[in-house]
């Protein structure tokens, strides 16, 4: 008997053979650039950074959004970017590409809020800025927290592997002190604000998903 077998040709792309974690990277750099073109060329930081008085104002709402991409020189692109290859690397495989692109975008938008309205409740320079991809870093960093809460993993300088649950909460205190003792401006808050969104997903998934999640903390353990 004879078979006929139909090939049908696909075309290939290069953001085909990308990660969705990649491409955020990517998208990152490309953004430093160009915002770093701009506000060479003068253009005001309200424009790009979360203000908490311009947005308490209703102005530059859009901050929520572009600030998540803006980082403040090359060491602050560089650490956060090194963060997110490793850590949404995990993430992704866990969340699968859409979901985990979603996650990404809503958790960074929460922790950009959450910054805003701790301003309300804290004392706090209503015209500071905040930029950078760490408050939707910290969220991922809270969701393995509990969904991998024992694959061990490096922090900074530390030589040795820490467990996820005690690595997460630990960063977040670190920075905190570091920006206390040095008087470095960190965003702490929105720091806290993504890992919260990140820990609340997690309860959220450990819920539903029961057997998934154990498998998953043992694989990645």
């Amino acid at each position: 008997m004879q078979r006929v077998y139909n090939f049908s040709s696909r075309r290939t792309s290069l953001f085909s053979l990308l990660s969705t974690n990649l491409i955020l990277i990517g998208v990152n750099i490309v953004a430093f650039i160009l915002f770093s073109i701009l506000l060479f060329a003068k253009v005001p930081l309200d424009y790009v950074a979360i203000k908490p008085s311009n947005i308490l104002g209703g102005d530059y709402l859009w901050t929520f959004f572009t600030s998540m991409f803006m980082h403040v020189g090359l060491f602050h692109l560089l650490a956060n970017m090194v963060s997110l290859l490793f850590i949404g690397g995990i993430v992704e495989k866990i969340l699968g590409a859409r979901r985990y692109l979603t996650f990404y975008l809503a958790s960074g938008l929460f922790a950009g809020l959450f910054f805003v309205l701790s301003t309300l409740f804290f004392p706090a320079d209503l015209n500071t800025f905040a930029v950078g991809a760490s408050g939707a870093i910290f969220s991922l960093i809270g969701l393995l927290v509990l969904m991998t809460p024992n694959l061990p993993v490096y922090v900074m300088f530390i030589p040795i592997p820490i467990k996820m649950k005690y690595a997460g909460p630990g960063i977040l205190v670190l920075l905190w002190i570091v920006s206390l003792a040095g008087n470095i401006p960190i965003g702490n808050m929105a720091h806290l604000g993504g890992l919260i969104a990140g820990v609340g997903y997690g309860i959220y998934l450990r819920h539903k998903y029961k057997r998934k999640v154990r498998l998953i903390g043992r694989h990645f353990s």
